[in-house]
């Protein structure tokens, strides 16, 4: 059976709600992507601190943190629905000694600091999020260089798939640590694979209240049945020269069309219109509605 459902999104919030429970009342329980609710852009009509920025998060990271905040798998924002979870992570990285280059992608002075780290996560030195994170991505977003009101919404709106943790906020306290959403653990299998119900369930859950905007790479996108999220803005970087897109300068330009998102929607601008107003030297931004 086909499904085709198109909501009014200026009703979207109870009646987004009513058609899903509908759907499933008829014995509908699950849907492809060309059967499941179809809505139109959220954003154009929600106001714009109601996005959610889903970045990834960087091999980079800064060492240490503040002793006097310890993490455990039961900080953050969504722990309710991924501690236990995040806990088999850690406890499997413990039983592996913090684990070998094969598992971590590095050699060296870099894998005994990830082993390290790896090996006594629970009571380990936190930094936030997003001065824990230091690839290229999050040097372009500068997070530092806002002022404080521009930082403070910039931390409500931007959400990090994780392969530790799952999912946290960019505010959420993260210990130093070395793990790769693509790798795969004896207890788990594949991460992203195993993290995707609780992922999905966590974003379900922050998506009633918000316009979901994708910027994760591929690895990072398979930790999320997207066709259970409506309304999610996917963002893709286009080579103005029409060859690949990859590398450190891909990187720096989605940092910094995060960047402008965060901007351009506080001053009123859709997501669409955001999009279409990046400028970029070798790269422009297409959005694709999901």
């Amino acid at each position: 059976m086909s499904v085709s459902v198109v909501v009014d999104v200026e009703q979207l919030g109870r009646q987004r709600v009513t058609t899903v429970v509908a759907l499933a009342f008829c014995g509908v329980n699950s849907y492809s992507h060309t059967e499941r609710v179809r809505l139109t852009d959220k954003n154009e009509h929600i106001g714009a601190t109601s996005i959610l920025i889903l970045l990834p998060p960087s091999e980079g990271k800064a060492a240490g943190g503040n002793a006097g905040q310890p993490w455990n798998p039961a900080s953050g924002t969504f722990s309710e629905t991924l501690q236990d979870k995040c806990l088999t992570v850690v406890k499997a990285l413990k039983k592996l000694r913090g684990g070998d280059a094969a598992l971590l992608g590095v050699k060296g002075e870099h894998l005994e600091r990830a082993r390290r780290a790896n090996a006594s996560l629970i009571g380990a030195p936190s930094l936030p999020a997003w001065q824990r994170y230091t690839g290229v991505v999050w040097d372009h977003l500068d997070l530092a260089s806002l002022s404080t009101a521009e930082r403070k919404r910039a931390l409500s709106s931007i959400a990090v798939v994780s392969a530790l943790t799952g999912l946290v906020m960019a505010s959420d306290p993260l210990p130093d640590y070395r793990l790769k959403m693509g790798a795969r653990l004896e207890s788990t299998g594949s991460l992203a694979t195993w993290w995707r119900p609780e992922v999905t369930s966590a974003l379900l859950h922050i998506s009633q209240r918000r316009t979901l905007i994708d910027l994760l790479p591929q690895e990072h996108r398979g930790a999320i049945d997207w066709d259970q999220l409506t309304g999610t803005i996917r963002l893709e970087l286009v080579a103005k020269s029409g060859g690949k897109v990859g590398g450190h300068n891909a990187k720096a330009a989605k940092g910094l069309l995060a960047r402008h998102l965060l901007s351009a929607t506080s001053n009123g601008a859709t997501v669409t219109k955001a999009a279409a107003s990046f400028k970029n030297a070798e790269y422009s931004a297409r959005v694709v509605t999901l």
